[in-house]
């Protein structure tokens, strides 16, 4: 398959920058793409979690058993009755996010007893990283704007992205 198309059209991120707004919450009704199914000893301890601190909602819920969750458009999490995990896994689910959420997501986590850590990362973005009640290690990943005078900028430019004729990489 040697076709694209634009699919920034469909995406609910904005461009990177300071003026960067968040998308309102998705309450619409969709196929999803993908999604996240996480078991929980504690299911109203994991919504609260996720909601008070993550920013979700409950878009539906079947009582005593699973609660659907969403954020974004295409940002869906299931939480369901099982046992919780001993230990983080080593793989992570991230969540897209913009800059001028990050602190809020930050003092949200520490209100609720958790210990977020915040990292600027070599591809230009700013990540939260929790790990939650059910030992799932979860990232809020924001884009930072794009400057070729920085290590950041340097670092992608090297792979190609912020050196097009067009700019559309930037």
């Amino acid at each position: 398959m040697d076709q694209n198309f634009e699919a920034f059209a469909v995406s609910p991120v904005p461009p990177p920058g300071p003026d960067a707004v968040a998308p309102p919450l998705y309450r619409g009704i969709y196929g999803m793409p993908m999604f996240v199914t996480l078991s929980t000893a504690d299911l109203p301890a994991s919504v609260d979690f996720w909601t008070q601190g993550l920013g979700f909602f409950e878009l539906f819920a079947i009582p005593g058993q699973m609660v659907h969750l969403r954020r974004w458009a295409f940002q869906d999490v299931l939480l369901v009755v099982g046992e919780k995990s001993p230990s983080a896994p080593p793989a992570s689910v991230s969540f897209a996010c913009v800059l001028d959420e990050i602190d809020t997501v930050v003092s949200s986590l520490r209100a609720l007893g958790a210990v977020p850590e915040v990292r600027e990362t070599p591809w230009n973005t700013r990540d939260v990283e929790v790990i939650t009640p059910e030992k799932a290690r979860v990232v809020f990943t924001a884009a930072k704007v794009f400057d070729p005078a920085t290590v950041e900028g340097r670092n992608l430019q090297s792979v190609g992205i912020g050196r097009d004729d067009n700019g559309s990489h930037e």
